[in-house]
């Protein structure tokens, strides 16, 4: 299995800017040096030509009889150069040589009369450029003269060498400039990321700020500083979250574990039967209120939104409801509490997660049921188009003034000391999880309370 390595995005971008742009230097370099080739051959080939056509020029005709004006003093005029040795020959059609000062090979192509060929070839050991072109033989339509002028590749080779010496520093000039623009830009480019990273290292794990000036970033970095600041905002609400549920837990659990003690030591003082007994009576309800409160603590940290969630399924509300009514059924004939149900038995479907359903039924039921007097009603009520959760009772309902408030964590309404202050801070949290929308409304006819839990489509 191969290893990923880091890398530095700063050397990276220099090689993938940098590597490209010096390969197309240094084939600029190359095509400069060709294109001075092709133009420098172009030129001496052209003066290789004139030199052949001013020998034609002086080819003239005596008693029918093709001879070449050219007196000493021009054959040595047109051998003399300083750098390179320069061969001429004018022969006629019949292999009469008029001139030569070096035997030539013959051209690759025999040209016509008007025609030019070049071509290279050695000449006294020499790399020589010839050019091969014919002309008519004067008086003889049936007979022509071709004519050869050759000379070797040291101008040539010089002026290549000479282009490239004047273009080689410029090219790397060239080249110093565009690496350092390149090195200088992402150097600066990356300054932003430089900053992002300081001041995410000074960081505490007690005090996560989102990443500021974020619209002073580059483009490119938005989404991603965007993407980090959800991330840290997540986190900072998830560490409160966590600290408000532990500072939350303990104090609330330390009065009924202290309560729990002094029932305890009292059953273990009492030698009468009969207090000894309502002692550990006692004991018994501290420990089932201690025992409520940890499981609906524990219900409450499940249904955070920072908390992972389970996979949500295709969930049967109705039948939900009806199968949770009868866990209730006893706590509601223990206070003669008629409680019913009235909705649809099935077909009642949404998405969610079946047990924090099961828990947000759980709690509206046992907050209903709490709060009704004797002989009252408690009616869960479901419905479709929206999904609907409704449940009714005939308690002493919630005065305005108060609806917003009994959703907060350990709030009680009244005097009433049996319950956790948790019921409905879970179905808030467990709606908010589903997308639902919670309200509190009066009951029927004005009398006690409705909650309305109403699910998105």
């Amino acid at each position: 299995m191969s290893i990923a390595r880091a890398y530095s995005l700063r050397w990276r971008l220099l090689q993938r800017l940098g590597v490209p742009i010096a390969v197309v230097l240094i084939f600029s370099g190359l095509g400069t040096l060709a294109l001075a080739s092709y133009i420098g051959s172009e030129v001496y080939d052209n003066w290789l030509y004139d030199s052949a056509m001013a020998m034609g020029d002086q080819v003239v005709s005596h008693e029918n009889k093709a001879q070449l004006n050219l007196p000493t003093a021009a054959i040595e005029m047109f051998e003399w150069d300083a750098k390179d040795r320069i061969f001429g020959n004018v022969v006629t059609g019949h292999g009469r040589v008029l001139f030569s000062n070096a035997v030539f090979p013959d051209p690759p192509v025999n040209p016509k009369i008007g025609e030019r060929f070049y071509y290279n070839a050695k000449i006294r050991g020499y790399k020589t450029r010839i050019v091969a072109t014919r002309i008519a033989y004067p008086g003889n339509p049936n007979n022509s003269i071709l004519i050869q002028v050759g000379e070797t590749f040291n101008k040539r080779t010089a002026i290549v060498a000479r282009i490239a010496l004047i273009g080689l520093p410029f090219q790397v000039f060239i080249l110093t400039i565009i690496g350092l623009s390149i090195w200088y830009a992402v150097a600066t480019s990356l300054r932003a990321v430089n900053r992002v990273s300081e001041q995410l290292a000074d960081y505490r794990a007690d005090d996560l700020q989102p990443v500021a000036d974020i619209e002073r970033m580059p483009l490119e970095l938005k989404p991603l500083l965007t993407s980090l600041n959800g991330l840290i905002g997540r986190l900072s609400a998830a560490q409160e979250a966590q600290q408000r549920f532990i500072s939350n837990a303990a104090h609330q659990l330390r009065t009924p574990l202290a309560s729990l003690q002094v029932q305890a030591e009292r059953a273990l003082r009492e030698t009468d039967p009969a207090r000894h007994s309502e002692a550990l009576s006692q004991v018994l309800t501290a420990l089932a209120r201690s025992r409520h409160m940890v499981h609906q603590i524990l219900t409450l940290a499940r249904s955070e939104p920072s908390q992972t969630r389970s996979a949500t399924t295709s969930v049967d509300l109705a039948e939900l409801v009806r199968d949770e009514l009868e866990n209730w059924i006893d706590a509601a004939e223990e206070k003669d509490i008629d409680l019913g149900y009235d909705g649809l038995d099935t077909g009642v479907c949404l998405k969610g997660e079946a047990q924090l359903l099961r828990e947000l039924i759980g709690n509206l039921v046992d907050n209903a049921v709490r709060y009704t007097p004797a002989g009252g009603q408690v009616t869960v009520m479901v419905s479709l188009h929206p999904v609907r959760l409704c449940v009714d009772d005939t308690g002493p309902g919630i005065p305005l003034a108060e609806r917003a408030r009994v959703f907060e964590r350990f709030y009680r309404l009244g005097t009433d000391q049996t319950g956790c202050g948790l019921g409905l801070s879970i179905v808030a949290e467990i709606a908010a999880r589903h997308g639902a929308q919670i309200h509190v409304l009066d009951g029927p006819d004005g009398k006690g309370t409705r909650i309305e839990v109403v699910f998105p489509a």
